[in-house]
């Protein structure tokens, strides 16, 4: 009985340090994630809302994102501010089929203006590298999914 109390107990603590991220823990990649974010200037190289291209909106609009969670979007003169986080969120009502970090998100909000508002989302990470971060979106009012994808310049 004890060692089968004992194996058990084996499997609960392997179970809780594994993750859905080919092994890395979610503490590791979202420190990961938020280097990368921060070490460089980000375009929107796509940004697909419910099937819809809508990456023009975006067109020459260059993305920074500060260690202290601000967010500019400039384009010349013009400079549009928000904010971001990358968070834990282990609630899988709102993960999305496919994905290998839907446990992280990568919230993202703009007040305006409303081609920037559409951004604002909790997105889950679908694929990251150094150079490229791929983001999607099922909105819960009516079901598209969005996809955004950063690339760095």
């Amino acid at each position: 009985m004890l060692k089968r109390s004992l194996m058990l107990l084996c499997f609960i603590v392997i179970g809780a340090c594994e993750s859905d991220d080919g092994g890395q823990s979610l503490e590791n990649v979202i420190v990961e994630l938020n280097s990368t974010v921060v070490s460089g200037n980000w375009q929107v190289s796509s940004f697909i809302d419910s099937g819809t291209d809508e990456t023009y909106h975006f067109d020459g609009y260059t993305f920074y994102f500060s260690q202290n969670g601000n967010l500019s979007a400039i384009n010349g003169d013009s400079s549009i501010s928000g904010t971001w986080a990358i968070t834990s969120d282990d609630d899988s009502a709102d993960d999305n089929p496919g994905t290998t970090y839907d446990d992280i998100d990568f919230v993202i909000y703009f007040a305006s203006p409303e081609a920037f508002e559409d951004l604002s989302d909790d997105w889950d990470v679908l694929t990251y590298s150094s150079n490229t971060i791929e983001l999607i979106d099922i909105s819960g009012g009516n079901g598209g999914t969005d996809y955004l994808t950063l690339t760095k310049i």
